[in-house]
This record gives structure tokens, sequence and C-alpha cells, in this order.
């Protein structure tokens, strides 16, 4: 039987220096998903990974030996040694990993209860394995059923009210730092989603221009030209930081970019004009060691939970109308892998049936030497006939369990009992031999 795996850290379990070297870039996420796929009881994976989390999941023959492989794969990735993670790693299985999948998906597990990104990021990570050939039917519908729930929440709850996400929290950050903004000079280094928002926002607040740095110089014009912001080469960084008040970070680099030997000689050009930065990446941007720099103020991701709970009031019950809705998607999640698992399991009871009775028969074919061959096709027939009676009623009630509570406890019972995952050769079984009946008038 295959079991459902969830492994990660996240916010909650694990520090911001810790995530970052455990985050899985498009490339080190492709790696993974190749290395885990190839291991053997490991059918499906998937890998989400975002700024708050890392998390894997699986659909594994042996959790206790797909949880030490996913472990391998993860310190692997980020070179680390597994006693690393202890007291930091989480490990769910079957239900729990469900629910968990659609509680982050809902954005109900994030650092900003509500937060909109966590969708398109789930998305994201289970194209990649759809495309990678990661998923299979376990976890297609898992991700499937998240994502749906996640829409849901979204649709039937105000969680998403106010557009509150990280990168407006940390535009927020900077406008209470610095008060308005709306002359202040502010360059957003990356072209990506996140790097979109936080444009949105500056906007928002009252920001007229916005100098958008990349590496791909092309991506940062396309988002300057949506805000009214001008691009600038990623080479001309050095001379950004100069004039800039303001830097707020968003890329997908594995590297820092900006670094502190560097930012030491651009501040010595500013004539005590302080600079503050906002990184909001994982792994981050700007080297942490930045903030020693005299008239740098450096914020992290983790810096924004300092104002996060003043912007979130409200949403606490929203979310407890949320978890009704996610139940009622991961009920239905579960009837349906149980209901996977019936069918087989009857189709592998009734093969150990009719091998049972194939071998009984072989086994005395000796004793009826004098039967005909039609005698030989009845007897065939009431063999399979009784088999196929006992049979029956377990099969009935099996099929009635499939989508219920039950069905997992037959299943398991069933395979259990008559063996149905163990390679048995037929000559590790006893002999069946049919000890000859005689009528009570015959001598003994």
């Amino acid at each position: 039987m295959s079991e459902l795996l969830a492994l990660g850290v996240s916010h909650k379990t694990a520090p911001l220096d810790l995530r970052e070297r455990l985050s899985l870039t498009e490339g080190r996420a492709v790696g993974a998903l190749r290395e885990l796929t190839a291991a053997g009881g490991i059918h499906e994976a998937a890998a989400i990974s975002t700024c708050n989390r890392t998390e894997l999941y699986l659909v594994v023959s042996d959790p206790v030996g797909a949880e030490s492989t996913a472990l391998g794969v993860l310190t692997r990735q980020a070179e680390i040694r597994p006693t690393e993670l202890l007291g930091h790693l989480y490990s769910l299985r079957s239900g729990e990993a469900a629910h968990h999948l659609f509680r982050v998906t809902a954005g109900l597990d994030s650092m900003i209860v509500g937060e909109a990104e966590i969708q398109g990021q789930v998305k994201r990570a289970y194209e990649l394995a759809l495309v990678e050939g990661g998923t299979g039917p376990i976890l297609n519908r898992l991700f499937r059923g998240a994502l749906a729930a996640g829409g849901r929440v979204r649709e039937e709850t105000g969680i998403g009210e106010k557009g509150i996400s990280i990168p407006s929290v940390a535009v927020e950050l900077a406008r209470r730092t610095l008060g308005d903004l709306g002359e202040r000079r502010v360059l957003v280094i990356g072209a990506g989603e996140t790097a979109e928002l936080v444009a949105r926002a500056l906007v928002a607040r009252g920001v007229a221009t916005v100098f958008v740095a990349n590496r791909h110089y092309d991506r940062a014009i396309g988002l300057a030209q949506r805000f009214g912001g001008n691009a600038v080469r990623f080479e001309e960084l050095p001379e950004q930081l100069e004039a800039a008040d303001i830097v707020v970070s968003a890329t997908n680099s594995p590297h820092h970019i900006v670094e502190r030997d560097d930012l030491a000689q651009v501040m010595a050009t500013r004539k005590g004009r302080p600079l503050l930065l906002v990184d909001i990446a994982v792994p981050r941007d700007i080297e942490p060691e930045c903030r020693e720099i005299a008239g740098v103020s450096l914020h992290d991701i983790d810096d924004v939970q300092q104002i996060v709970e003043r912007n979130t009031s409200g949403r606490e019950a929203e979310a407890r109308r949320a978890e009704p809705i996610l139940a009622a998607e991961q009920d239905r999640f579960e009837r349906w892998l149980a209901s996977l698992e019936v069918v087989p399991t009857i189709a592998s009871l009734r093969e150990r049936a009719d091998e049972v009775v194939r071998r009984v028969l072989a086994e005395n074919d000796g004793r009826w030497e004098s039967l005909t061959e039609a005698d030989r096709e009845r007897l065939d027939a009431m063999a399979k006939a009784i088999a196929s009676r006992l049979l029956h009623e377990p099969t009935l009630r099996m099929k009635r369990s499939a989508g219920n509570d039950d069905a997992y406890l037959f299943v398991s019972a069933l395979r259990e009992l008559f063996g149905l995952d163990a390679e048995t050769e037929p000559e590790a079984e006893s002999r069946a031999d049919v000890t000859e009946l005689r009528r009570k008038d015959q001598p003994g």
C-alpha cells in the first residue's frame, strides 16, 4: 500500500539562516525531484520552496525508509549535517500531510495569514513536479484538491481582504521607518512576481518613480513601464545604491547580490546619507553583515513579523471560518484515496483465491485419475465457486466501505491477513492434500 508523506521546515520551526540553506531554487528542486523519484520506495514527489518554507510531498511504500531518503536529499542539497535539522524538521503522514498542504495553500499556515502569493507558489511547484514526471495519481489529486480548497477559502471568506502580503508589509516597514515615501528614491532589485507586488505597494504609498534593476534587462523594462518607473541595468547597481534612499530586494538568486565590502564602498560616497535596505528574498539577496555598516538599516523577511500582527486583525476569525471548507475538501480527497485502495485489494484477494484453488487441484491431481474430463471441469468450477462464495460477503463490505472511514481499516486488515503484499513462493506453502472420504458402510 502507498502512503502520503510530507517532510519540511517552515518559519514556525526554523530560523531564516536554516531556511535559506534549505531553499530549493528551480534548478535545485528539479535535481531533488529526480533524486527522490529514482530512489526505491518513493513513487511520487513534489517540492514546495518559498521564503517561509521548504517541503517535500511524497507517495511512498515505506514511510520510515522514505523519510530517511528524503532527509538525505535535503541535507545534501543544503550541504548540512542531518543533525542540524533536529528540532526544526516536521514529518506528517496520510491525513495529517494532506491537511497540512490544504492549510498551506489556503494561506492559513503563512507568516501573514491569508497571503495571496502562496496559492500561486503551490501551483508552480505542482506544475514543476508534473513537468518533471514526479507526480502520479495521488499527488495529482492531492494538489488539485488543495488548490481548489485554497480558491474556495478566498472566495467564501474574507481572509484575503486588504491585500496584505509580505511585499506590502515590507513597504509598510519602510514607511514606518522613514515616514512619507513620496519623495524617496526607491530601488527595487528583481523583476519577478514578488518584485511586482513590491512596486505595486510602493506606488500605492505615493512613490512616483521606482527604479528596477534585474539581471534580465528586458524584464526590468517591462516591470518599470507598468508602474511608471525606470529600468536600470544590473551592472549599474553600485551607482543606483549611491542614489537610493530605500532598497527592496526580491530576487531568486542563490547568492548574495549586495555584499558587505561593496556596500561599504558605496556608503563612503553617500556623505552620511542613511540607506534603508529591506531584503525579502530567501535565500537572502543582501549579506547580513551589511547591517554592521554605519548608516545602513537592514531588515530581512523575519523582521516583517514585528508588524504583521497589526495588519492581520480579524483574519484569525476568517481563518476559523475557513477550516470547515478545508475539512470538506480534505474529506473528498480521503474518500477518493480510500476507494483507490479498495479496487486493487479486491482484485488481489480474488487472485489469491484463484491461486489457492489452482494449487490445491494441482497438488491432488493424482488422486482423481478415474475422473473424466467433464468431471474435472465440474470439480474445477465447484472449487472456484466455493472460493467465490466465501469471498462474496467480504467483497461486498469492501465495496460499501469505499469512501468512508472503514475503508482503510478493511484494506489494511485484508492485505495483512491474506498476505497480499507478501512475496509467497508456492514451495513455501504446505501442501493441501485432500483426504479421501469414505461412506459409513465402507470398511475402514
